[in-house]
């Protein structure tokens, strides 16, 4: 790898461990640097402030999980409803593979951003509601598969794909508050019976 990309992903890599870890207020320029290697200039190179990065970590955050977690679990390679089954499980163990790595459940990225600093940042806000509207959209499609395999029936899919996706958030919330990533395998399996108002 080329010394300057070398060193631009050092320090995202090292923003996404810490902002994930801790939070976004707790995490000043100064830490990332040090955990990076790197001194402030060459931050300030590659990112003109701290929200630049944040941007940054939250694209690249997105882009794991859409390869990881979303093309995994929506693979069409089983029925439909069987895929958000399946991506229940996968968000399970990545988060109890997480409580092994640090100790702690860490919960979704985004929605941790999204509850520290919606109301106090607006490009953060608007990247962070963009997120949640593609991964809103992957299970919508999951459900017009379902319905067209009749697997169900007479649904609203845009509406049961936001109520999965702020299940989802929710379950990930309480998996972190009470750092117990049981409560996920417990709860998010109901994802796939959560049903709304026929259209």
């Amino acid at each position: 790898m080329h010394p300057t990309v070398d060193t631009q992903q050092r320090i995202l890599d090292s923003a996404r461990e810490l902002i994930y870890s801790r939070s976004y207020a707790d995490v000043g320029v100064a830490a990332i640097c040090e955990h990076a290697g790197v001194k402030k200039g060459s931050f300030y190179h590659f990112f003109p402030s701290k929200r630049d990065l944040t941007l940054a970590v939250l694209d690249a955050y997105y882009l794991e999980i859409k390869e990881h977690l979303v093309k995994k679990s929506f693979a069409n390679d089983i029925p439909p409803l069987a895929r958000l089954e399946r991506f229940c499980q996968l968000a399970y163990a990545f988060q109890k593979q997480v409580l092994k790595d640090t100790g702690r459940v860490l919960g979704c990225p985004f929605g941790n951003l999204a509850t520290e600093l919606a109301t106090q940042d607006e490009p953060i806000r608007i990247r962070i509601e963009q997120i949640f509207s593609n991964l809103q959209s992957s299970i919508r499609q999951v459900l017009r598969e379902a319905i067209a395999a009749g697997e169900v029936q007479n649904i609203d899919d845009e509406a049961t794909a936001q109520a999965m996706l702020a299940y989802f958030e929710g379950v990930m919330l309480l998996a972190k508050s009470h750092n117990d990533p049981e409560i996920i395998g417990q709860l998010l399996p109901a994802l796939a019976l959560i049903r709304i108002t026929p259209r």
